[in-house]
């Protein structure tokens, strides 16, 4: 198991303080000309870093507690918001621009009646229902036939990464009934309140710091229970605990139903605070993301995870905005520096006595060998110096 690191609760309830309490009341409270005020961008901004680290979290239960690198789990991040959008949607009513009961992009691509699978979304307590049980029952059904065939590893990772590709060309099709390459968008209220009025998106990212935190309270359990040392044991040799009687399949399911859960939970967030939801939320790339958020932060802690997300995405905002052909590089960079030099991430780095200074000593290091050694002299000739290391022989002109 992981050294257990005594002020991570105490930080894990620091953030969720800030971002569910410290926020919401000095975008509310304070008038605008106040030094104090935080403003509405600000409030989105943070509210969506949250939800970030929330998928983080759940992506650090099954990679670093159960070694299962996935890389399709920003396919149950959009799915989730999915379902909240298409509540969104339905909310909108004959407020849209075509004053049609069907959501606009159906009425443009000429469509008589609303599609089966959408009935329901009227009503914001199914929405919840289906953004918690679509990614659950799509992590269930494939990793239960992944898990039992024993599909692990790098090919795991591969197979996993087809299935949000696979999804994403899905979701971008007219046809399929979710808006296409544009998604869904222009949503006017959730519950009745106007998602333009500061109050509700204070209370948005009040409510993001509170799943932040029930999420990080539900994962610490699980790692903590006897289930997660099995998981970890499963990570380290899972051979062996097969041979003990335990079923690996079981425990792989349940954490990988667990992390998808919880995936659909943060996207349900997500799509309110930023207004729209398209297929690009599940498009490969981003799943790799969410992995460099967790390595970043350090995979196996938790709480790395939240580091991990809200420093790289806190990174990413800025420098889109400051350099925008920039941040390819530098995430490239990040992935390579966390590999090559900090495997531990920077939680683990930075927990202990001395442990930051031994990561400079790695990092100079690394660098130092990085450099062209000098040839040795007759680096290339063969053992008895008349011969090329080919094996060719020399001739007389050529032998030393």
């Amino acid at each position: 198991m992981v050294r257990s690191r005594s002020w991570a609760p105490w930080f894990i309830a620091a953030v969720c303080s800030v971002v569910g309490v410290v926020v919401p009341l000095l975008n509310v409270l304070p008038p605008e000309t106040s030094a104090f005020h935080v403003s509405p961008v600000t409030v989105a901004l943070t509210g969506k870093l949250t939800c970030y680290a929330i998928v983080a979290v759940a992506m650090d239960l099954v990679w670093g507690f159960a070694g299962i690198l996935s890389l399709c789990h920003a396919l149950f991040f959009a799915l989730g918001g999915y379902a909240m959008g298409m509540y969104l949607m339905r909310s909108i009513g004959e407020e849209g621009v075509y004053r049609s009961a069907l959501p606009d992009f159906m009425v443009f691509l000429d469509w008589k009646e609303l599609p089966w699978y959408w009935r329901g979304f009227d009503h914001f307590g199914f929405a919840i229902v289906m953004a918690l049980f679509v990614p659950g029952i799509v992590a269930y059904v494939f990793g239960f036939f992944a898990f039992r065939s024993r599909i692990r590893g790098v090919y795991f990772s591969i197979v996993t990464q087809a299935l949000t590709y696979a999804a994403m060309l899905l979701f971008f099709r007219n046809a399929t009934g979710f808006g296409g390459n544009n998604g869904l968008t222009d949503f006017k209220r959730v519950l009745g309140f106007p998602l333009r009025e500061p109050s509700t998106r204070a209370a948005l990212c009040a409510a993001s710091g509170a799943g932040l935190a029930l999420t990080y309270v539900l994962c610490r359990f699980v790692v903590g229970s006897r289930a997660g040392r099995v998981l970890t044991a499963m990570r380290d040799a899972e051979t062996k605990v097969r041979f003990c009687g335990y079923d690996p399949v079981q425990y792989k399911v349940f954490a990988w139903t667990l992390s998808a859960v919880l995936c659909g939970f943060a996207g349900a967030l997500y799509v309110p605070q930023i207004g729209i939801i398209n297929p690009s939320e599940m498009q490969p790339s981003s799943s790799v993301e969410i992995a460099i958020w967790v390595a970043a932060g350090g995979r196996g802690t938790l709480v790395g995870a939240v580091v991990g997300a809200f420093l790289v995405n806190g990174g990413k905002s800025w420098l889109t905005a400051a350099f925008p052909t920039a941040w390819l590089y530098v995430l490239g960079g990040l992935f390579v520096l966390i590999t090559l030099v900090l495997p531990g991430g920077l939680v683990r780095v930075f927990s202990g006595a001395g442990a930051g200074h031994r990561a400079i000593v790695r990092l100079v290091h690394w660098l130092a060998t990085r450099r062209m050694a000098p040839a040795p002299p007759g680096a290339g000739l063969g053992a008895d110096s008349s011969t090329l290391s080919s094996g060719v022989p020399l001739t007389k002109e050529q032998r030393p």
